[in-house]
């Protein structure tokens, strides 16, 4: 027996055989004992995690993500390797809510890694010159022109003003700008808001029916996944390529893409057709009667037409 999170873990089936002999494939029941016993390790990842991710981080999808890891270590555990069944199913589990965490961030790992980059040349030069350093001085340092730092700071800063994660309900509350934010301000995030309710809509219908009924409908993948009659992972995949989508129109909202240098190849043309359509769906006005003066969002019927 081991002591695992303060408790006595004796979670190997007793169907284990010796070292050196053949393991079949684990019974139902044998799957079913390891899970039941082993529940409160799922809990305890998943806390572990949400204790260094934002506040928006949904604790049901790391959970759910968690439960499917653990279930899957279940049926693949083979005890005669010797590791116990919670250090060898904590190590999947960690993996899954490593993956899972990684679909729900907005930005790409390359913006989160030049922002943090970022972070660590302003820190490191405020304390060799004793001051705050200017914007030319970190383009110096991070051997970029002054337009690259400008274009880094408004991805970073787009990926933290319109978070999907973020969006805990229908009208997007959490997005709602402060109504503190000068005229201008409150002018280009509705615009976003707008903008992003025209690329949420142009959608390819799977990828809008997950998307909608997850962020918006606030319901489960396994739900979602049993409408659909397809697997959750399969929902997982598609709120995936959703959210490729969705960044790709929102960066070309403020960053117009080349065609020439769009990429090539049937994914890129299909990327570029969908972000143009999301483009040329509405305009400004229409975009703006998305939300209030102050930000708040406008149920559809209350909106400007668009272009359908």
């Amino acid at each position: 027996m081991t002591m695992i999170l303060g408790r006595t873990e004796a979670t190997e089936p007793s169907s284990a055989t010796a070292p050196g002999t053949t393991k079949t494939a684990p019974t139902r029941a044998e799957v079913e004992e390891l899970v039941r016993a082993n529940l409160a390790l799922v809990g305890h990842l998943v806390r572990e995690v949400l204790n260094r991710v934002p506040a928006h981080v949904n604790r049901d999808d790391l959970t759910s993500a968690g439960m499917y890891a653990l279930t899957l270590s279940a049926k693949s555990f083979n005890p005669n390797l010797g590791v116990p069944f919670a250090r060898f199913a904590a190590i999947r589990i960690r993996g899954a809510l490593t993956d899972e965490l990684r679909t729900m961030d907005w930005a790409s790992r390359a913006v989160r890694g030049k922002a943090r980059e970022l972070n660590t040349v302003r820190t490191d030069l405020t304390q060799s010159i004793g001051r705050e350093p200017t914007r030319t001085e970190i383009a110096g340092a991070m051997g970029m022109s002054m337009t690259e730092l400008a274009s880094l700071e408004s991805d970073v800063h787009r990926a933290g003003l319109v978070s999907l994660q973020a969006l805990p309900s229908e009208d997007g509350a959490a997005a709602v700008p402060s109504t503190d934010d000068h005229p201008e301000e409150m002018l280009i995030k509705r615009e976003q808001i707008g903008y992003l309710h025209d690329a949420v809509v142009e959608l390819p219908v799977k990828l809008r029916l997950v998307v909608e009924q997850y962020f918006f409908g606030q319901r489960r993948m396994a739900d979602i996944a049993a409408e659909l009659g397809v697997t959750e992972s399969r929902v997982s995949q598609l709120r995936s390529e959703a959210l490729v989508l969705l960044r790709a129109a929102m960066n070309n909202a403020d960053h117009p893409t080349d065609p020439a240098v769009a990429g090539r190849g049937r994914a890129a043309a299909a990327r570029q057709a969908y972000t143009a359509a999301v483009a040329g769906r509405s305009n400004l006005s229409a975009r703006l009667s998305a939300t209030t003066l102050l930000g708040e969002s406008r149920p559809p019927e209350a909106r400007y037409p668009i272009a359908i």
